[in-house]
């Protein structure tokens, strides 16, 4: 039998599984996300048992299963816990955040500062171990300033109250012919907003070249460091990112971290190779 580690990258929307053994095969499965502060035990356990278990191999022998997912703290994970002991008995069974996930992806064993930019965004100070230190981000409302929601969120408000140049203006219109109407309906009165806003990210991304684009984006990541990751006031430690977002933009991330005296460390679009080489490793 092979002997493996199943590691675990949960969002909200879908679940990035990987099977690590030692001789270094690695399988990748995926599944519906999986966020315990919103799912039910049942529907955790239904995600698990009728999507995960009939797409690991029969032949192997799993050591530790290590779930990293949005939503993941107590006591919400406790029915990840228990649904993924119940299914694979005898397996040791670890829960943590996707922050957490993200810091042992980006920094391994040693401090650093670890960032999540994505749909929504994330930091914390990590001391090689666990998490010492978190600014909250307070969600798409509230803060999330350099994610994907923020950036999204920011392209609208700049469309409609006309500051952004005519010709990006009516380049968007055209594109997505959305009224201010449909865009209050969408942010104010249905649900996934953040995903609503986040999914013009597109957009600037085909526009980066334009200078109206491009401060925007240094703009949105100025403030993402000025407001959560200088609290950490670790100036000599590189600033390190995970996320769609992050990788995207490298260029303007990189910038806007130079701007602000800071240094740029490692950018991964996908942490969950890192964090099995942190898991084999140990």
């Amino acid at each position: 039998m092979n002997k493996g580690l199943l590691i675990c990258d949960s969002g909200s929307t879908k679940s990035d599984w990987l099977l690590a053994t030692p001789d270094g095969v690695r399988t990748e499965l995926h599944t519906d996300g999986i966020n315990p502060a919103r799912d039910a035990r049942d529907i955790i356990y239904n995600v698990l048992s009728r999507q995960l278990l009939p797409q690991l191999p029969p032949e192997t022998e799993l050591q530790a299963v290590h779930f990293y997912g949005a939503g993941c703290i107590e006591p919400f994970s406790r029915n990840v816990e228990s649904v993924l002991a119940e299914l694979l008995p005898g397996c040791k069974v670890e829960v943590e955040s996707d922050l957490l996930g993200a810091a042992r992806a980006l920094c391994a064993h040693t401090p650093g500062i670890a960032c999540i930019l994505g749909t929504g965004a994330n930091s914390c100070l990590y001391d090689g171990r666990g998490i010492t230190c978190n600014t909250p981000p307070l969600g798409y409302i509230l803060g999330d300033e350099g994610s994907g929601s923020f950036l999204g969120k920011t392209l609208l408000s700049d469309i409609f109250k006309g500051i952004l140049p005519a010709e990006l203006r009516q380049a968007f219109l055209d594109r997505y012919k959305l009224t201010q109407a449909d865009v209050i309906e969408h942010v104010y009165r249905k649900s996934a907003a953040n995903a609503f806003l986040a999914s013009f990210v597109p957009f600037l991304a085909e526009h980066r070249a334009h200078p109206a684009v491009h401060d925007m984006l240094t703009r949105a990541f100025r403030l993402f460091l000025t407001r959560n990751v200088a609290a950490y006031s670790q100036p000599a430690m590189p600033v390190n990112c995970v996320g769609g977002i992050a990788y995207q933009f490298t260029a303007e991330l990189t910038e806007a971290v130079a701007e602000e005296g800071m240094i740029m460390g490692k950018i991964l679009r996908r942490p969950i190779e890192e964090m099995a080489k942190y898991h084999l490793s140990e």
